[in-house]
């Protein structure tokens, strides 16, 4: 629940804590690939063109160490990365409504 005396700029508001989610270019793209299911960490670097292995393994630790992300081991063995009921209700809510927000401004945020 949001406080009402969460002020502009207070360092303890709820935007604040919300947008560290965000801040890390490569933390919502991972997530939103993450909402196709549970996947390998190889699948996953294939899915996102232009990661890296390593700025990959950063997210994914941060991702987990949030709670967002949880590794699992999957039915032939080997890891498994996959949202969190956490991670998901993020990943399906704000963030899937911040992308179709940027889908529908693209051409203004372009900019001239």
């Amino acid at each position: 629940m949001i406080d009402g005396s969460c002020q502009t700029f207070v360092s303890d508001c709820q935007v604040r804590s919300a947008t560290e989610l965000i801040t890390h270019a490569w933390d919502p793209v991972v997530l939103s690939a993450l909402r196709a299911g549970p996947i390998r960490r190889s699948e996953l670097l294939t899915r996102i063109a232009g990661v890296s292995d390593k700025v990959l393994t950063q997210a994914l630790r941060r991702l987990r160490t949030r709670g967002l992300v949880a590794k699992t081991t999957g039915p032939a063995g080997g890891a498994v990365y996959q949202l969190t009921p956490l991670g998901d209700s993020f990943a399906n809510g704000p963030l899937a409504q911040l992308a179709r927000w940027a889908a529908d401004h693209q051409a203004e945020l372009a900019g001239p």
